[in-house]
C-alpha cells in the first residue's frame, strides 16, 4: 500500500487533517516546482521589489537594530536571495542591521533554501522567532494551510470530511456551527464555507508579537478581497488541476485565501491592517515596470521582451494582477507603508 495512503478501514477524516497531512508529505518527498511556479521564480524582479519595501519599511518602524527579515514558506529560498541582493546593494544600513529567519518544515526544501541564503535561522513556525522588531514576507504561504469545508443543509450545517478518497458529511453540533462558520457568508442551500484556522492562528500569534514590538507582515496570496461561500480546494500536479481526493502526497493542495476573515482576526488582537489591494496595484505602485525596462536597457544581449512579459504576468489583470492580493499586518501606529493607499 503506497505510504500516502491511510488504510482502507480508515475512519472519515475531517478535511483539515487530510490536507495537512497530504501537504506534509508532498513537501518532503516532492519537486513543488516541477507542479506550479511561484512569483519570485517568474522574476528576479519579485524578490527585489519586496526586499527594498522591506528596507523602506524598516525605516518608517523606526530603523530598529537589530530587525528580523523573515519569510513564511520561503520555497527554494529565491524570494529572499534576490531581496538581500537587493538589500546590499542598495540599502547597506538595512543590510548590516537585518537578521535572517526562514519558517519551514521541510528538510527537502531546507536544504535548498540553504544554498540560496546561507546564514539564515530556520524555526518551525512563529513562536521561536526572537522577540524583536520584525518584518515577515509571505508570498503563498496561507493558501497551502489547511482548510475546513462546512455544508449548508437546511437550517443546519455539516462538515465535509475525506474516506477512501470520496466526501463524506457528518454533522456539525447545532451549538458549535455559529463559533465554527464564519458570520456574514450569503450560504444557500449546498453552498460550501471555508475555515482556514491555520491561518487564523498564524495571523493571530503574528498581530500579537506585533503588539510588543515593532512588526510588519506582508501577505500575498490569492484570493478574494470579500469573503464568499463557495468551493475553492484545488491540486496541481505537472501543472495541471488533478482530483484534490485521490492526490493525496502527490500534488499540491491549496484554497483561497479569506482576506477580510484574516483582516478581522488581526484588528481583534490589536494589529492594524493595510489593504488587501490587488497584486498588481500593489507591484506597479513599487515601480514593477519601471524595474523591466531598466532589466531590458542593462542587459541588451538578452531577449529584451522578457523582463517586460515577466512583469506583466505579475501585475497584469488577467495573470496574476487580480487574483492576487497583498495584505499588511502592522503594530498600531504604523505609518502608511508603501504600495498601499493611506488609510
Amino acid at each position: 500500500m503506497p505510504a500516502n495512503l491511510p488504510p482502507a478501514n480508515h475512519p472519515p477524516e475531517r478535511l483539515d487533517a487530510f490536507m495537512a497531512r497530504a501537504n506534509a508529505i508532498y513537501y518532503a518527498t516532492q519537486d513543488p516546482f516541477a507542479d506550479f511556479t511561484t512569483a519570485p521564480e517568474i522574476s528576479q524582479m519579485f524578490g527585489e521589489i519586496l526586499g527594498l519595501w522591506a528596507a523602506v519599511t524598516w525605516q518608517l518602524l523606526g530603523a530598529p537594530t537589530p530587525v528580523s527579515l523573515a519569510e513564511a514558506g520561503p520555497g527554494r529560498g529565491t524570494l529572499m536571495a534576490d531581496a538581500l541582493r537587493a538589500v546590499r546593494r542598495t540599502a547597506p544600513d538595512f543590510a548590516a542591521a537585518l537578521r535572517v529567519h526562514l519558517i519551514e518544515t521541510s528538510p527537502r526544501l531546507k536544504a535548498a533554501q540553504a544554498a540560496q541564503v546561507p546564514g539564515a535561522a530556520w524555526h518551525d513556525d512563529l513562536a521561536t522567532l526572537p522577540a524583536q522588531p520584525t518584518i515577515l514576507l509571505a508570498n503563498e504561504f496561507l493558501d497551502a494551510l489547511p482548510i475546513r469545508q462546512f455544508v449548508r443543509r437546511g437550517s443546519r450545517w455539516t462538515e465535509r470530511f475525506v474516506a477512501a478518497g470520496q466526501w463524506v458529511e457528518q454533522p456539525v453540533e447545532p451549538g458549535l456551527a455559529p463559533s465554527l462558520v464564519p458570520q456574514g457568508r450569503a450560504a444557500a442551500e449546498g453552498d460550501i464555507v471555508e475555515l482556514n484556522e491555520s491561518a487564523r492562528r498564524f495571523v493571530a500569534t503574528f498581530s500579537q508579537r506585533a503588539a510588543l514590538n515593532p512588526a510588519v507582515a506582508l501577505l500575498l496570496d490569492y484570493g478574494p478581497e470579500r469573503s464568499a461561500a463557495g468551493d475553492s480546494l484545488q491540486a496541481l500536479a505537472r501543472k495541471r488541476p488533478t482530483d484534490p481526493l485521490r492526490a493525496a502526497g502527490s500534488a499540491d493542495l491549496t484554497a483561497h485565501v479569506d482576506f477580510a476573515d484574516l483582516t478581522g482576526v488581526a484588528r481583534d488582537r490589536g494589529a492594524a491592517v493595510q489593504g488587501p489591494v490587488p497584486q498588481g496595484e500593489f507591484l506597479t505602485a513599487l515601480g514593477l515596470f519601471r524595474r523591466a525596462e531598466r532589466l531590458a536597457r542593462d542587459h541588451p544581449g538578452d531577449d529584451l521582451a522578457a523582463p517586460v512579459a515577466a512583469a506583466r504576468r505579475l501585475a497584469d489583470p488577467d495573470a496574476m494582477g487580480h487574483l492576487f492580493k497583498a495584505m499588511a499586518i502592522a503594530s498600531p501606529g504604523c505609518p502608511p507603508l508603501p504600495g498601499f493607499p493611506p488609510p
